[in-house]
């Protein structure tokens, strides 16, 4: 692992440069390892995310609904 000492804006330029590297199959197997990280993050009981207050769509993949046919 690596660390990195910039500003935001370098480090997320740095971020983009090397993910648009990758090739399309290694890019979506990144976003896909990502969003399976951040769905497996612990989460508070009863807590909700900002843009339900709002009424925004968001999908809920912790719902069976989903799932279900």
């Amino acid at each position: 692992m690596k660390v990195y000492f910039a500003t935001k804006e370098e480090n997320n330029q740095r971020r983009q440069e090397e993910f648009l590297k990758l090739s399309p199959d290694e890019r979506l197997e990144s976003f896909l390892r990502d969003a399976s990280l951040n769905a497996a993050l612990p989460q508070k009981e009863g807590a909700s995310h900002p843009n339900d207050k709002k009424g925004n769509f968001v999908i809920d993949l912790t719902d069976k609904k989903y799932w279900e046919e």
